[in-house]
C-alpha cells in the first residue's frame, strides 16, 4: 500500500516524536507521519535515567552548555541560541509536565516517571494528526522528481520532505552513504573502565568525590566524582573520559593506563603534609586514621598497597612508606581491561559528517528537503540530560525551517 504525505521522520523516538508534532502544531496544513520499525516507540526515553527520563539539564548559557559535546560543540553553538535548556522547560510545562532540578543539575519530570514524557508525546502526536506508523522498517530511501520514495517493510511511502531521526542506525547510515552523505565510523561513547586491581577490589559502592584521572600516554584528562563497581570504575570522573576520548580508547582496543590523583594535590605536597600527619598523630594507627577526606574503605586499601601495616602508627612510618603513600594518593596508576555499558545508556560517537549539515536548519547540505534531528549526525554529550537536549534543538529548528 502506498502512503503519501508532506513530511515523513524516519525514526519513533525522542528526536522523531519532537520534530513531528513541532511540525504538525506550526504547520497544521501539512500531512505528517512518523515510519518506526519497531512496535512501540519511545524505547530509548523509557529507560533513560533509570526510568525517570533525564529531559534535559539546568545550564542556561549556550556558551556553558557546548562544553558538554565532545562533538558538536562549535556546532551547536548557535542552535542553542535558538533552542535552548529554558525553552525545553517551557515546552513541557505548557503541555502540563512539570520538570523538576536535581541536585547535579539533571532534570526530570515531577513525577519521577518517563511514562509521563511518553503520555504527553503521544497526546500531542493524536491531537495534531501525526499519523504514527510502527513495524515500518525503512529499505532504501529515493529522490525522484523533488519527491522522496521511501520503500519499507510495508510497501512504499512517499513524502515531498525527509526527517531522519534514527540515532545509531547502521542500516541508515548505509542508506544515506548510498545517498552520498559520509559518515563517521560509530563507535561507543559513555562507557565505565573494566579494572582488576586489589587496591579497588571488595569496596564497590565507594566514591570519591572530587579525583582527577588521566589517560597515560595520550592527552585525555578529566575530574570529578569516582565510583568504585563490582568491575572497575564509574560516576563523571570516568563517564567524561570516556566521552571525550570515544575514538582514541576504541582505537586501544579499551587496554590502557589511567593515572588517579585522589587528593587533587601535588606529590610534594602530600609529603608535606602526611609529614606533619606523622608529627600530630603520632601515636594514631595509620591504617584506621583517614585522611584527605577520603572514604575510610579507600583510605585502608590504599594504605596497604603502600606496604604499611594494619597496626602500623603515624610515628612509625619510614621514608619510603611516606613516598609509597604520597604516590598512592597523588599518581595510582590503574589498568584499564574493558568497557561496560553505562547503565542503559547507549550513545554512540558517529554519525553523518558535521560538514555535511547546515546548522542553521539542519537540513543536509548534499540532499535538499532532507533534515536531521538527534544522534543520527555527529554530536554526542556527556551523561546529564544533555543528548536529549540535543535531540530537542535539532528536532525544534526543524520544525521552524521545514515550510519555508
Amino acid at each position: 500500500m502506498q502512503v503519501q504525505k508532506d513530511i515523513i521522520v524516519i525514526g519513533g523516538g525522542a528526536a522523531g516524536f519532537f520534530a513531528a508534532i513541532n511540525i504538525a502544531e506550526k504547520h497544521p496544513e501539512l500531512s505528517v507521519a512518523i515510519l518506526e520499525r519497531g512496535k512501540e516507540g519511545l524505547q530509548k526515553v523509557k529507560i533513560s535515567g533509570g526510568g525517570r527520563c533525564n529531559v534535559t539539564h539546568a545550564e542556561f548559557i549556550p556558551s556553558e552548555l557546548v562544553q558538554n559535546y565532545p562533538r558538536g560543540e562549535k556546532e551547536l553553538l548557535g542552535p542553542f541560541h535558538t533552542f535552548m535548556t529554558g525553552d525545553t522547560i517551557a515546552w513541557f510545562e505548557e503541555r502540563g509536565v512539570e520538570l523538576k532540578i536535581e541536585e547535579d543539575g539533571r532534570m526530570f519530570p515531577v513525577s519521577n516517571s518517563s511514562q509521563t514524557i511518553i503520555d504527553c508525546f503521544l497526546f500531542e502526536a493524536k491531537k495534531h494528526k501525526v499519523e504514527v506508523l510502527y513495524n515500518y522498517s525503512v529499505k532504501s530511501i529515493k529522490p525522484v522528481d523533488n519527491r522522496f520514495t521511501v520503500t519499507t517493510s510495508q510497501g512504499d511511502v512517499e513524502a515531498k520532505k525527509i526527517v531522519l531521526a534514527t540515532g545509531s542506525n547502521p542500516k541508515v547510515w548505509n542508506l544515506l552513504e548510498d545517498l552520498g552523505h559520509s559518515i563517521i565510523p560509530p563507535v561507543p561513547s559513555l562507557f565505565t573502565f573494566d579494572i582488576k586491581d586489589k587496591r579497588i577490589k571488595d569496596i564497590p559502592g565507594v566514591v570519591a568525590q572530587n579525583v582527577e584521572v588521566k589517560v597515560l600516554d595520550t592527552d585525555l584528562f578529566s575530574e570529578g566524582p569516582l565510583l568504585i563497581t563490582h568491575v572497575g570504575m564509574s560516576a563523571p570522573a570516568i563517564l567524561k573520559l570516556s566521552a571525550y576520548g570515544a575514538v582514541e580508547l576504541a582505537k586501544l582496543n579499551y587496554n590502557f593506563k589511567i593515572e588517579i590523583n585522589f587528593i587533587k594535590q601535588d606529590f610534594e605536597d602530600c609529603i608535606d603534609q602526611l609529614k606533619d600527619l606523622k608529627q600530630d598523630l603520632a601515636k594514631k594507627q595509620i591504617f584506621g586514621t583517614a585522611q584527605f577526606d577520603l572514604p575510610k574503605r579507600l583510605w585502608r586499601k590504599l594504605v596497604v598497597a603502600s606496604h604499611i601495616s594494619e597496626n602500623e602508627r603515624w610515628a612509625d612510618l619510614n621514608k619510603e612508606q611516606l613516598n609509597a603513600l604520597a604516590m598512592q594518593l597523588t599518581q595510582a596508576v590503574f589498568q584499564v581491561t574493558g568497557k561496560s555499558t553505562f547503565k542503559e545508556e547507549f550513545v554512540t560517537a558517529g554519525g553523518v559528517d558535521l560538514k555535511e549539515v547546515n546548522f542553521k536548519t539542519f537540513e543536509s547540505k548534499l540532499i535538499p528537503n532532507l533534515f536531521f534531528a538527534g544522534e543520527v549526525i555527529n554530536v554526542d554529550a556527556v551523561t546529564g540530560g544533555f543528548n536529549f537536549q540535543n535531540a530537542w534543538t535539532g528536532a525544534y529548528i526543524v520544525s521552524q525551517s521545514i515550510a519555508e
